[in-house]
Formats: C-alpha cells, structure tokens, sequence
C-alpha cells in the first residue's frame, strides 16, 4: 500500500455492517434513518450514504439545505429530512431539493407553504431545550395546522434526547421519553400513519421504548460508541482510518529540543520520526505531548507541539529507528495488534469522538474502500437501493 502525507480511509462495508446490526436492534418495526449530516461526521456524506442504505436504512437526516443538495446530486433519491433551523433561502433550496423540513411555529407553516409546500415534521422540545417548542398545547396546534393547510403534509413528530448518552444521568433522559410519548401517543391516534421518532444512536441503543417507528443514528453507523467507551463492546465496527507516514527520522541528542515552543526536550540521545499531519488536517494541537501513533505494529508517543503541516513521534534511542523511514503512521486504527479508537483520541482531549472524526479537514483525501479492495470507479456501492422514490 503506498504511503501519502495524511489520508483518511473509509471502510464502506463497515458502515453497511454497522446499519445492519443497528436494523437488528430494531423492534415494533422501526426503521433506520441514518444520518449523514457533517459530510458523514468526516467519512463522506454520499458515500456513507449509499453504504447506510445498502446497510438497511430506509431514509437519510442531515442539518441544512446544503447538504441535501449534495445527496441529490450524488444520485440519491430516498426521503432526507433536514433537522437544522432554515433561512428563508435555505429553506426554499430545501424544499426545491424535495426535503423533508422540521417545523414547530404555526409561522413556520406559512413560510413553508409560501414557499411552494412540502413535507414537515413537527418538533416539540421535551427538554433538549434547544430547537422545538415546549408547549404542548402550540405543538398540537401546529400539527393541526399543518393538517389543515392544503400545500403541506405532515409527514412525522419528534424530538431530541439530551443525555441518552449519559448512562449514570439521573433519570432525566426517562423523564424526557415519558413527556414526548404522552404527546406523540395522542397525534399518532389522529393520524396512525405518522411517523413517530426520537431515538439517536445512544437511545437506539439504551431503551427499546424509545425507537418508536423510526430512530435517527448518526455516530453508531460510522462504527463510534455513543456512550464514548470501545466500539466493539457494543457490535460496532470503526470506518474510518487516519494515516500519515515516517518522513524523517532523526537524532535528537539529549538536551536538544523539538517543536514550537520547546515543549519537548529529549532527556536522553532518541530518534524523532516527523510525520506530515497536523492541525490543518484536523489533528489537533491539544494532541500536543498527548497522544500516541502506530508504527511497525508498536505505540509510539507524540512529542512536541503539533504544528499545522507536522507531528513528531518519539521512536527511541535504537539506531535501527531510521529503518522506519518511509513507514505508514496510524492515527486512528489498527495496525498488528495494536489499535487506536477515535474514543481514546477524544478522552485525551476531553471531547467526544464526534468531533475527533468530524474535525478532519478537506485537505485529506477520502479513499473509500470494501474491506481492502477499492471500489470499482464509477459504480458506487449501494447505487441501487440508494436510487429510488421519495416517501
């Protein structure tokens, strides 16, 4: 496998694997919405895309109108709804690109009918406290609204979940799931084809009664835990992989120093790799003396400042380190039987995977692949049942 200064490879058949297991965890019916918002959390919103619904998934999510009409024009028809606020503008790209849109102001209805009509979903806000309203009696006048208006279908109610990733919460995420199902369980008798949706991947996986006729998962297709802890423990299996390679190795007498800042100064004679990644490929400066790389199959920790174009790693004070020159670097991934998930990543720097994934920058190419073997050009997987007509 040749080598490059940073790449990211995505694994479609572990994305594919990850919505099946994810369709198996699903009951009453329920089915999967994947979502592919964040060009697909950093993995490639058409892409990932196609690989969730050849996994099983019926209908895709993502957060503006943008990136709808970067599915459509990936060739994907099946039903996409966008969760996001809208601007007027945005909202008419949205509705032009035959979205799904969220509303829940009985203003928002005129402005979508307005705008040429379409299909909503009626947000209420059982304490995420963000988009949505709290009102119960406005979130039942807006779906009678919405039925009543000839331009519009209402298609579905939800909400969002604010600590479904949070095992040890004190009960409010089954304080939440009890408000929403009290409401919905009321509209859903109105209307029996509503379609009724709360969970993301950590509720999917948390409480059964929260799946509902469909559920919304996001970092669990891409092979992330949503609780932050081993991926495997829960059947998932991470896509992505992040490489770079041995640059440079060279000596570093003891008292001499590396980096911006002097943030490291060797205690003894050691051997520097210089790998060409950095911030401005998304891999971030709190990293700095905090982190480790795989190279030869071995752990080796990043020393020094992480710079926009470079890192340094620590390979010891063998001679035979200058061997590596050339090697490949992981990032996030397997390499023999070591491995670096992007949980570990985001514990060390006190985040979520989330934004570990998602924080990789167009500067690194995106090489897609099934289990190893390169996708045939021009033939995306999944075509087919990406294809297709909208709800």
């Amino acid at each position: 496998m040749s080598v490059a200064r940073a790449q990211a490879r995505i694994n479609v058949a572990a994305i594919e694997r990850n919505c099946s297991r994810l369709c198996k965890e699903l009951h009453g019916g329920a089915a999967l919405c994947a979502v592919v918002k964040a060009d697909g959390y950093g993995h490639g919103a058409v892409q990932s895309a196609m690989a969730a619904l050849a996994g099983g998934a019926t209908s895709l999510a993502v957060a503006s109108a943008e990136e709808v009409r970067e599915l459509r024009q990936g060739g994907i028809r099946v039903p996409v709804l966008v969760m996001g606020a809208l601007s007027p503008s945005e909202l008419a790209q949205a509705l032009d690109a035959d979205a799904e849109v969220v509303v829940w102001r009985e203003q928002y209805l005129k402005e979508v009918a307005a705008a040429g009509g379409g299909r909503v979903h009626v947000k209420f806000d059982s304490g995420m406290g963000r988009l949505g309203t709290r009102d119960h009696a406005e979130a039942s006048r807006v779906v009678q609204e919405a039925r009543r208006i000839p331009a519009l279908q209402l298609v579905g109610v939800m909400t969002h979940f604010a600590t479904a990733d949070d095992l040890k919460d004190d009960g409010f995420f089954m304080r939440q799931l009890a408000t929403f199902a009290n409401w919905a369980r009321a509209m859903k008798a109105e209307q029996p084809d509503l379609v009724v949706h709360a969970a993301n991947s950590a509720a999917t996986l948390r409480d059964r009664e929260a799946q509902f006729d469909m559920v919304r998962c996001g970092i669990a297709v891409y092979g992330m835990d949503p609780f932050g802890r081993d991926p495997g423990g829960r059947g998932l299996e991470p896509a992505m992989e992040l490489s770079s390679y041995v640059a440079e190795v060279k000596l570093c007498p003891a008292g001499e120093s590396t980096g911006y800042g002097r943030r490291f100064t060797a205690e003894q004679d050691t051997y520097l790799g210089v790998l060409p990644i950095g911030y401005g490929d998304g891999w971030r400066r709190g990293l700095s003396n905090n982190a480790d790389v795989l190279v030869g199959g071995r752990r080796y920790p990043l020393v020094g400042t992480v710079s926009m174009d470079n890192i340094t790693v620590d390979l010891g004070g063998d001679p035979s380190a200058t061997k590596l020159r050339g090697d490949r670097a992981i990032l996030i991934g397997f390499q023999g039987t070591e491995r670096i998930t992007a949980e570990e990543v985001a514990r060390r720097l006190d985040t979520i995977n989330y934004e570990v994934t998602c924080a990789i920058t167009p500067r690194v190419p995106r090489d897609y692949h099934r289990d190893g073997r390169p996708l045939e050009e021009g033939a995306p997987q999944g075509r087919a049942q990406a294809l297709g007509t909208s709800r």
